[in-house]
């Protein structure tokens, strides 16, 4: 009775362990699927696509009171073009070894023929939308090398509100009393970091070149680079070396939902919450840091989770291993022994019969 209680209570014990083993298991897929939902986070992975070679994405933000230039910017690619040469890297071939995005956020007043609103401006220059793959409902992408600067795009919520649509490229918009062309529309990412951290509301993307002209002065405060990794820190490094970062931060995109970053963000999250540099993060940028710290959550949970089944790992290993040093000691040598015994006896004997055979 009492050997049977005893199974019973392994029994209930190993299940116990697994429930506890399933759980992190949950966790982790967890964390893998989070790290792997923010398509502005993975524009290395799809840059990289099914080639050899490595690349890592790099951002820089900067506080509003040192907001950049975009001669600044040119002179940074000027310097990225520098190193991808020192570096043995053809840095002639621009298309297949980097891209590179920067950016604005304000406010301004958009109108059309039917209503108009205050609308949020994401003021967008380089190939931003590589960056940020919002879901086309209509029309086209800005791009870098238009010949002209006069097209926006409309997000969901402006676009309804100025036409009761989104099939609405070439028509009309003014801002500011000059009047931009409707490049098309796009919806916002509907993940939930991204929900929580976007509370601008209907907002529009437009050039960076016009948005600057409207207001008469630049205002850069986001650049975003992917750069080849032929070792691990370099295109963070050049960042750091020759980036006018001042009072902002540089961080790479790429990896930051590695077991192992998410182990050194644990200790740091009550830290991250107090900022007083007078940055002001876009939306995706608070959107990954939201993750990073459920992520970092869920993985101090598997980690606690894991803890009574591996202790029990360790300890059936120990008693396996001492039951099995006993077989040894008690069958397994004393037999092993004997043999060797036999294997030297044997020889000895065939040549005493030998011998004897003779003198016989």
């Amino acid at each position: 009775m009492k050997k049977l209680l005893n199974e019973h209570k392994k029994t209930a014990w190993l299940l116990f362990c697994l429930l506890l083993t399933l759980g992190a298991l949950i966790c982790l897929w967890r964390v893998y699927g989070l790290g792997h939902g923010l398509p502005a986070q993975l524009a290395a992975e799809r840059w990289q696509g099914e080639g050899e070679t490595r690349f890592a994405q790099v951002s820089c933000f900067v506080p509003v009171d040192e907001a950049l230039s975009q001669n600044q910017i040119y002179a940074f690619r000027g310097k990225m073009m520098d190193e991808l040469s020192k570096a043995a890297l053809d840095a002639d071939g621009t298309d297949g070894l980097w891209r590179d995005a920067w950016s604005a956020v304000g406010k301004l007043t958009v109108s059309s023929d039917r209503a108009s609103g205050d609308a949020s401006v994401i003021a967008v220059g380089g190939d931003f939308f590589s960056f940020h793959p919002l879901r086309l409902l209509g029309g086209s992408y800005l791009r870098e090398d238009d010949l002209m600067h006069d097209r926006v795009l409309l997000d969901l919520e402006l676009a309804w509100l100025l036409f009761g649509g989104t099939d609405l490229q070439g028509m009309e918009v003014k801002i500011n009393d000059r009047r931009f062309i409707v490049a098309g529309v796009v919806e916002r990412e509907d993940d939930s970091a991204s929900l929580a951290a976007y509370t601008a509301g209907q907002g529009l993307y437009m050039s960076y070149d016009a948005y600057a002209e409207l207001l008469g002065t630049e205002n850069i405060t986001a650049y975003e680079y992917i750069l080849p990794e032929p070792v691990d820190g370099f295109a963070r490094g050049v960042a750091e070396e020759y980036f006018p970062i001042g009072r902002g931060e540089t961080l790479q995109n790429t990896g930051r939902y590695s077991l192992g970053r998410l182990l050194k963000l644990l200790p740091k999250m009550d830290e991250r919450a107090m900022q007083g540099m007078g940055m002001i993060y876009p939306y995706w940028e608070n959107a990954a840091r939201v993750t990073e710290n459920r992520c970092a959550r869920l993985l101090l949970t598997a980690l606690l989770l894991s803890v009574l089944p591996l202790i029990s790992l360790i300890v059936w290993l120990w008693r396996l291993g001492a039951k099995g040093k006993e077989a040894f000691s008690e069958r397994i040598f004393p037999r092993f022994r004997e043999s060797v015994e036999e294997a030297i006896r044997r020889p000895a004997r065939r040549r005493w019969e030998k011998k004897h055979g003779k003198s016989e």
